[in-house]
C-alpha cells in the first residue's frame, strides 16, 4: 500500500515538472521529460491540460508513443487529439494496437477521416481493422482481442512447451491457453500453471479443462463484466454461434468497463455525459448541460403550476408558503436514497422479476415508518412554533403521504425506465423530483385548503 502511494506521488511530481517546463516555455526540457514518462502518465497530463497546452504536448511527444497514449485517453480527449493528426500519422499510431483498442479509436472517427485512415494502412492492418469493426460496439466482440494461443488436443505437453519456447513471448495477461479442434471450435483450456507442472508426456486432451463455456460474441459488455466478477477470471474465451473461438477478453478491459459504468452512473445523475472533457470549450459544455437544465425547468414549472392552484389559501396564510418547501424537500431526499440503491442493485444484477414486488413492499414499509417518525417530529415543532395543532396535523399528513410516494417512486421509476430501455441514472432523478414535488405540494396545500379554506 505504501509503495502504491509512493508511486502515485512520484508520478504526480513528474507530471508537475512537465507542466512547469511547459509554463516557462522550456520545450526542449519538456520533450525530454515527456520521453521519460510512461504512456498512462502522458495521457493523464493531456486530460489535465487545456486545449492549447494539449496541442503543444502532443507535438512534443515522440511519434512512436502516440499509439500507446491514445489507448489510455478517455473518448472525448482522444477525439480532440485525433483531430490534430493527419490520417497517415493516425494509421501509423494504430499499428500494433490491440484489436479492441483499434476498434475503439476507429469508431470515433468521422466517416471521411476513417476511410482515409484505412487507405493509409498496410493490407494486414486494414484487415485487422475491418475485423475489429465487424463486431457491435459494447459487446464481447467489440472488447475482445484476437491475440490468442491455441492448441490441438492430440499433442503432448512437451510439444506445447517447446512451441512456447520457440515463440519467445506470450500475449499480455495470458493465464491460460485455449484448445480447439481442426475447425477452430473451442473444446477446452489449460492454465499456464498446470501446463508447467504436469507430466510432459501427457496429451493436452488428458489435462485440459473441458467444463468451460465460451462467452458469446454478442453478449453485452456489462454482462461480461459481471461474469468476470463472479468467476474471478483473468481472461476468458469468446466464441461465435457455432462455438468457434474468435478471441479472448482480459481483465484489464473488464476493469475499464466497470470504471466507465461507475462514471456513467455518477455523472448521469447530474445530467452530464460520462465522456465529457473537463477542459472542453465553453460553448460545447454549455450546450450539453443546457439540455438537462431545460428539462429541470419544465419540471419546476410543473411544481409551480400545482402551487398556483392554491393561490387563495397561500394569500390568506403566509405560514403555508413558508412551510410549503419542507414536505417536497424531505420527499426528494428520501426518494433519492431509494433511487440510488435501486440503480446500484440493478447494475449489480441483484434486482429481477422475482424480487421486484418484495422490494416495492420493503420501500413502502420504510416510507411509512419514516413518514410516522418525521410526521410526528415536524408536526410537533410546527404546532409548538405556531401554537396551531391543525397546521401541525396538515403537515404531518402531507409528510406521511409524500414519504410513501417517494419510496414507491424510488423503486418503480428506475424499473419502468429500464423496461423502456431508458437509462435510469440519466432520467430517474428528474422524474423522481417531479413526483415528490407535485405530491408534496398537492398533499400539503390540498389538505390545507380542505381544512382551513
Amino acid at each position: 500500500m505504501l509503495a502504491e502511494v509512493a508511486d502515485k506521488e512520484f508520478a504526480e511530481q513528474r507530471i508537475q515538472e512537465v507542466s512547469e517546463s511547459l509554463a516557462r516555455g522550456m520545450y526542449v526540457q519538456a520533450r525530454r521529460q515527456l520521453h521519460n514518462l510512461p504512456a498512462w502518465d502522458v495521457a493523464l497530463l493531456l486530460e489535465s491540460s487545456p486545449p492549447k497546452a494539449r496541442a503543444i504536448i502532443w507535438q512534443l511527444v515522440d511519434a512512436d508513443e502516440h499509439g500507446d497514449i491514445l489507448e489510455e485517453l478517455s473518448e472525448e480527449v482522444q477525439k480532440s487529439v485525433i483531430r490534430q493528426m493527419a490520417p497517415e500519422k493516425l494509421a501509423a499510431a494504430t499499428e500494433g494496437m490491440d484489436t479492441d483498442d483499434l476498434a475503439y479509436v476507429l469508431r470515433g472517427l468521422p466517416e471521411q477521416i476513417y476511410q482515409e485512415v484505412l487507405k493509409s494502412m498496410d493490407e494486414q492492418d486494414r484487415h485487422r481493422a475491418e475485423q475489429a469493426l465487424s463486431y457491435a460496439d459494447e459487446t464481447a466482440g467489440g472488447m475482445m482481442n484476437t491475440d490468442t494461443i491455441t492448441l490441438r488436443p492430440d499433442v503432448t505437453i512437451d510439444v506445447v512447451l517447446r512451441y512456447l519456447r520457440l515463440k519467445g513471448e506470450l500475449p499480455e495477461a495470458t493465464d491460460k491457453l485455449y484448445v480447439v479442434d481442426r475447425d477452430d471450435k473451442f473444446i477446452g483450456e489449460i492454465g499456464i500453471t498446470r501446463l508447467l507442472t504436469v507430466d510432459p508426456t501427457k496429451l493436452v486432451s488428458d489435462v485440459m479443462d473441458q467444463d468451460i463455456q465460451g462467452i458469446p460474441v454478442e453478449m453485452d459488455e456489462t454482462e461480461v463484466a459481471k461474469l468476470f466478477e463472479r468467476q474471478d477470471w483473468i481472461s476468458a474465451p469468446v466464441v461465435d454461434d457455432e462455438n468457434r473461438l474468435l478471441g479472448r477478453i482480459t481483465i484489464d478491459d473488464v476493469v475499464d468497463i466497470i470504471r466507465e459504468d461507475a462514471q456513467h452512473s455518477m455523472l448521469s445523475m447530474a445530467g452530464l455525459d460520462d465522456d465529457e472533457d473537463t477542459f472542453a470549450p465553453v460553448l460545447k459544455s454549455t450546450r450539453r448541460r443546457s439540455i438537462w437544465l431545460g428539462v429541470n425547468l419544465i419540471t419546476a414549472l410543473l411544481a409551480a403550476a400545482v402551487s398556483s392552484m392554491f393561490e387563495d389559501i397561500l394569500a390568506q396564510m403566509a405560514i403555508l408558503a413558508i412551510l410549503n418547501t419542507i414536505v417536497p424537500s424531505m420527499g426528494g431526499i428520501a426518494g433519492s436514497q431509494t433511487l440510488t440503491l435501486v440503480i446500484r442493485g440493478m447494475a449489480l444484477g441483484h434486482i429481477g422479476q422475482s424480487n421486484q414486488r418484495w422490494l416495492i413492499g420493503k420501500e413502502l414499509a420504510i416510507g411509512a415508518l419514516n413518514g410516522v417518525i418525521w410526521a410526528i417530529l415536524v408536526a410537533g415543532v410546527v404546532a409548538l412554533w405556531k401554537q396551531d395543532l391543525v397546521i401541525g396535523g396538515i403537515i404531518a399528513f402531507a409528510m406521511m403521504a409524500n414519504l410513501l410516494a417517494a419510496g414507491l417512486a424510488g423503486v418503480t421509476v428506475p424499473l419502468i425506465l429500464k423496461k423502456f430501455d431508458i437509462d435510469p441514472a440519466l432520467a430517474g432523478g428528474v422524474i423522481l423530483t417531479t413526483v415528490t414535488d407535485v405530491v408534496g405540494i398537492f398533499a400539503f396545500l390540498g389538505t390545507a385548503t380542505l381544512l382551513l379554506g
